[in-house]
């Protein structure tokens, strides 16, 4: 691995402390990771759009500030990449769909704003399938994104460009949104950390199309790195009515002296959703368990006594892509062989279910949220596989959401590998983070979930963790040339 490579993987945290000191350049940092992008990306498939020259431009700004001393925020010098179904001024949004392959944004997200205004350097777009419509990254307008530990395997989705290019060393910050799990999949799938943060922690503007199931927020290798870029993005904005009213936070300070000790803390194999669960990535989480359990918290099994929610998640999905498709991608395609199939397949079941329906899905939620938090009247945390399984190979037929089968049994293809979304329902902080490696050598996800707002409690669970167990110290080997 070259120099420039041992630059590329250098947490954010470590590039910003450098830029600071003046030991680093930002135009060092940009460089080495196009070089890297260069090389490496033909093999992954992460990006939509590169900023090649406009993110040389900016570091030789902040190059320029830095001497001067004029930082501007956290992210000073720092590039960061944003998924492509986010807005951004001036540079190609096209949501993974061919229907919006030439959009335009005139204006930025409110996320994108903040990033810009901690000093950060927007260096690329990210894949996704189209409207992020399922867990694997693969649409008619870009193709696969490949995992960087086996290419011939998905890198999940629907943040899945995002994911991949943390995991690759291309870049040391990426932004991601998370409906069902669309942070947390790829970022298990790709041996790094996503967080989830609890929902109205990160503002949205302009309104997302999920309502108050979808969540923004960061992926990058080391749990610091998370806290930094979620300090540049937290904090109330009054053009979103769910935003947390509470002040901007220092994350990373938060993680000084990261602890479990004391804490009660459950551990769940298939998080009182049934499922079933591969038994290398059931034995990884189990032997995380032992080692909170050894950094002093109380560990017991026990999982959520709740009623199956994968009907009624699948309600409310559906009914929200049938209004995305009718709305924003029919009248603007050719023909319906322009669209994603599983997108025409939640048209479909959408048009089948009534207002009624909808209704009683969003109350099965009320209750389900209830149910839960009364679960976290007895503990502090909840660990659960990130996932059922490892990464698996691309989907056949193309347009699978996922595997049809696991441990011998059929599952939805869908829900059935995830447990994620229950998170999305009751939206709690959650965050994933790498517990070890299959025999395949596939990166498995320990997730962590905490109560309600209780995002620096869980940022400091996978701190205390990821100390003990340096697993994100592992990296896919890429060569190419």
């Amino acid at each position: 691995m070259t120099a420039n490579d041992e630059l590329c993987f250098l947490p954010a945290t470590g590039m910003a402390a450098a830029i600071r000191a003046r030991t680093l350049s930002p135009v060092e940092v940009v460089d080495a990771l196009l070089e890297r992008i260069e090389r490496v990306n033909p093999r992954i498939n992460a990006f939509t759009v590169i900023l090649a020259e406009q993110a040389r431009t900016v570091a030789r700004e902040r190059e320029d500030e830095a001497r001067r001393g004029a930082l501007r925020g956290p992210l000073h010098g720092i590039p960061f990449t944003i998924k492509d179904l986010t807005m951004t001024r001036g540079v190609l949004t096209a949501r993974g769909s061919i229907a919006w392959k030439d959009w335009v944004p005139e204006e930025n997200a409110l996320l994108v704003d903040r990033l810009l205004e901690a000093g950060g350097i927007f260096l690329a777009k990210t894949t996704t399938p189209e409207f992020g419509n399922k867990g694997v990254t693969e649409s008619l307008l870009t193709g696969w994104t490949n995992n960087p530990w086996d290419t011939s395997r998905t890198a999940g989705g629907s943040s899945g460009g995002a994911a991949a290019q943390v995991a690759a060393g291309m870049g040391p910050l990426a932004h991601g949104s998370d409906g069902a799990g669309s942070i947390r999949i790829p970022a298990s799938l790709c041996g790094v950390v996503g967080l989830k943060p609890s929902y109205g922690r990160v503002p949205s503007y302009p309104p997302p199309s999920f309502t108050t199931i979808a969540h923004q927020g960061p992926i990058a290798r080391t749990v610091a790195d998370v806290a930094l870029m979620l300090s540049a993005i937290a904090g109330v904005d009054n053009r979103d009515p769910y935003a947390i009213s509470e002040p901007a936070t220092d994350y990373v300070a938060s993680l000084a002296g990261a602890s479990v000790a004391g804490l009660r803390v459950a551990c769940s194999i298939d998080a009182g959703l049934g499922a079933p669960v591969d038994p290398a990535v059931a034995g990884r989480v189990e032997a995380a368990a032992r080692v909170f359990a050894g950094l002093g918290a109380k560990v017991e099994k026990a999982t959520p006594d709740l009623p199956h929610p994968e009907a009624h998640m699948l309600t409310l999905w559906s009914t929200m892509y049938g209004v995305m498709v009718t709305d924003l991608v029919l009248p603007r395609v050719a023909s319906r062989e322009d669209i994603d199939p599983s997108m025409l397949g939640f048209l479909e079941r959408a048009q089948r279910l009534s207002a009624m329906d909808y209704h009683r899905a969003l109350a099965f939620r009320g209750e389900y949220t209830r149910r839960m938090l009364a679960f976290f009247e007895q503990f502090d945390l909840l660990l659960t596989p990130t996932l059922a399984t490892a990464a698996f190979p691309h989907p056949e037929p193309r347009w699978m959401p996922g595997p049809a089968e696991l441990c011998g049994k059929p599952i939805d293809p869908f829900l059935g590998w995830l447990l994620t979304y229950p998170f999305n329902l009751t939206g709690q902080p959650t965050i994933t983070v790498p517990c070890g490696f299959t025999n395949e050598g596939l990166p498995v996800g320990l997730q962590i979930v905490g109560r309600p707002r209780q995002d620096v409690a869980v940022l400091s669970a996978a701190a205390a963790y990821e100390q003990a167990a340096p697993w994100h110290s592992h990296r896919p080997v890429l060569d190419a040339g």
